[in-house]
């Protein structure tokens, strides 16, 4: 199929804080939605994209499938979009990228390092799905969006779950530098069956991985030093 995302068309399909950069662009922070997000934000320029645009960072939210679940199509997706913006800014393959999101989001930060064109220098993750096939039996919300985003798959259901379950890969993950936090008191997401479990395979893997346990909150709900952690994170991995 030919490209359909251009410059000029790029708001419909992601946000951007590109024309608010002065200097030079010294790397990329993609943020990935949590499920059933559709939120757009081409009318006006969001907190985080000011903020980081004040250290010359794009900021990128793709406006993928709200039951994506960075399957096949959003992977693809979220590369078109970087080949629109790499060629718009003419910038080095080298430059940094750091893949961010929370929940489902945070498991699309996690995949989309394993299978991107341009593989990121850093991942900071909020609250991430680890186990997918585990997670398909958490809520009885989840089966419905995870056979949508997956269902068409060849090969046995479940185990394309695992071919983009952060745990699953984390034998395999590149040898970037990742940073988790989690909310202790999580019941959309369980801290024990998610990210320590993921955690503890990655450091048993080598990998480089930072860990933040973020006490007495809910699922996403970063207290304000866990989210100066957060963001600090991702600039000092540009950095």
């Amino acid at each position: 199929m030919s490209k359909i995302i251009t410059y000029d068309n790029l708001r419909s399909f992601a946000y951007s804080n590109d024309k608010l950069i002065k200097g030079k662009i010294k790397g990329v922070a993609i943020d990935f939605f949590g499920l059933g997000c559709q939120a757009m934000y081409n009318k006006e320029d969001t907190k985080t994209g000011k903020m980081l645009a004040e250290h010359n960072i794009l900021f990128l939210v793709p406006y993928s499938n709200p039951w994506g679940w960075m399957n096949k199509q959003e992977i693809a997706l979220t590369d078109e979009i970087m080949d629109v913006l790499f060629e718009r800014y003419n910038l080095d393959e080298k430059t940094p990228i750091v893949s961010t999101g929370g929940s489902m989001g945070g498991l699309c930060s996690l995949v989309y390092a394993y299978y991107a064109k341009r593989t990121p220098v850093a991942v900071v993750s909020n609250c991430p799905v680890c186990d997918l096939p585990y997670h398909f039996t958490e809520r009885e919300d989840l089966p419905r969006t995870l056979y949508s985003a997956f269902g068409e798959c060849e090969g046995d259901f479940y185990d394309v779950l695992a071919q983009y379950s952060p745990y699953h890969l984390a034998g395999k993950m590149p040898k970037i530098k990742y940073t988790v936090f989690h909310c202790s008191r999580d019941s959309a997401v369980n801290i024990e069956k998610h990210s320590e479990k993921f955690v503890n395979a990655m450091k048993e893997n080598g990998m480089d991985i930072t860990y933040h346990i973020v006490p007495d909150r809910e699922h996403c709900d970063l207290s304000e030093e866990a989210t100066r952690l957060y963001y600090q994170a991702i600039i000092d991995a540009i950095k």
